[in-house]
C-alpha cells in the first residue's frame, strides 16, 4: 500500500498524546494516582507516637490525645486501603507482576518480624543461660513466681493451631471458588484469634509478676506482649479479609490480601511454638 504520511503524523501525534495522559502503559506495573492518604497517615503516626511519648512522661495527664490519634490513624488507613483495594479489585491494575512485587514486600516484611523477635529471644537466653549476681544467679530469678505452662499458656496453643487449621480450611476453598467456606474458615479464624488475645489478657491480669521484676519480666512481656501486639493486628486483618470475602471483594485468583494474611497467621503460629517452648516450658 501507499504510505500515507499525512494519516502517519496524525495517529503518531494521537499516541504520544495518550502517553502523556496515561492512557497507553508499555510496563506491566501500576503507576499509583495522586493521593492524600500517604502524608495523612505519616502526620497520623507522628501524632500518635508524641501523644504516647508525652503521656508515658506525664506531660500529659489522660489518654484522650492517645484515643483520637488511635482513631485517626485507623481512619486514614482505612480510606487508603478502601482506594488499594478498588484498584485491585475493579480497575484491575494489580497486574501479575504487580502481585509479585507485593508478595516479596511481605516477605521482606515477614523477615524483619522475625529478627525483631530473634533479638527478644537473644535478650531472654542471654540472661537466662548466665544469670547475674543481681538476680540471685538463679533462672527465673529470686522471688519470681512464673506463669504455668500447663494453664492459659497450653490453651492459647491449642488455639493457635486450631487457627492454623481453618485458615488453612479457607484457604484452599478460596482456590477451589468454594466461597461459603472460604467465609466460615475466616470467621472461624478470626474468633480463634479473638479468644486467643482474651486469654492473654487475663493472663496478664493474674500474672505474679510485671514488666519492672528484674530483667525476666521485661524480655517476657516484651516478647509475649508484642506478640500479642500482633495477634490484634492480626485479628483485624482476618476481619477485613471476612468482610471482603462477603462483599465479593476477591475471586479464586485474585486474592493477594487473603493469601498474605493466612501466610502472617502461620508465621505468628510458628513464633509463639517458639514462646511457648522457650518462655512458659523450658523458661519456668
Amino acid at each position: 500500500r501507499r504510505f500515507n504520511y499525512k494519516k502517519y503524523k496524525i495517529y503518531k501525534k494521537i499516541i504520544m498524546n495518550n502517553k502523556v495522559r496515561g492512557y497507553i502503559q508499555l510496563h506491566p506495573f501500576h503507576l499509583v494516582s495522586p493521593s492524600p492518604w500517604p502524608i495523612f497517615t505519616a502526620f497520623s503516626l507522628l501524632g500518635l507516637a508524641l501523644s504516647i511519648g508525652l503521656t508515658s512522661h506525664n506531660y500529659i495527664n489522660n489518654n484522650i490525645w492517645i484515643i483520637l490519634n488511635l482513631v485517626t490513624v485507623s481512619y486514614s488507613l482505612t480510606l487508603w486501603f478502601r482506594d488499594i483495594f478498588a484498584e485491585s479489585t475493579f480497575l484491575g491494575d494489580h497486574t501479575l507482576a504487580v502481585k509479585r512485587g507485593i508478595i516479596q514486600g511481605f516477605y521482606l516484611f515477614v523477615v524483619s518480624e522475625i529478627l525483631i523477635f530473634a533479638s527478644l529471644f537473644w535478650a531472654y537466653l542471654h540472661s537466662a543461660l548466665n544469670p547475674t549476681m543481681e538476680i540471685g544467679m538463679a533462672w527465673p530469678p529470686v522471688g519470681i513466681e512464673t506463669i504455668s505452662a500447663d494453664e492459659l499458656p497450653l490453651l492459647n496453643t491449642i488455639i493457635l493451631l486450631a487457627s492454623g487449621a481453618t485458615i488453612t480450611y479457607a484457604h484452599h476453598a478460596i482456590i477451589n471458588g468454594n466461597r461459603s467456606a472460604t467465609i466460615y474458615g475466616f470467621i472461624y479464624s478470626t474468633l480463634l484469634i479473638l479468644l486467643f488475645v482474651a486469654c492473654q489478657t487475663l493472663e496478664y491480669k493474674y500474672a505474679a509478676f510485671t514488666i519492672t521484676d528484674s530483667v525476666y519480666g521485661s524480655t517476657f512481656y516484651s516478647a509475649t506482649g508484642l506478640h500479642g501486639l500482633h495477634m490484634i493486628m492480626l485479628f483485624v486483618m482476618l476481619l477485613i479479609c471476612t468482610l471482603r470475602v462477603y462483599y465479593y471483594s476477591v475471586t479464586n485468583t485474585s486474592h493477594i490480601g487473603l493469601e498474605t494474611t493466612i501466610l502472617y497467621l502461620h508465621v505468628l503460629d510458628v513464633i509463639w511454638l517458639f514462646i511457648y517452648i522457650v518462655m512458659y516450658w523450658w523458661g519456668n
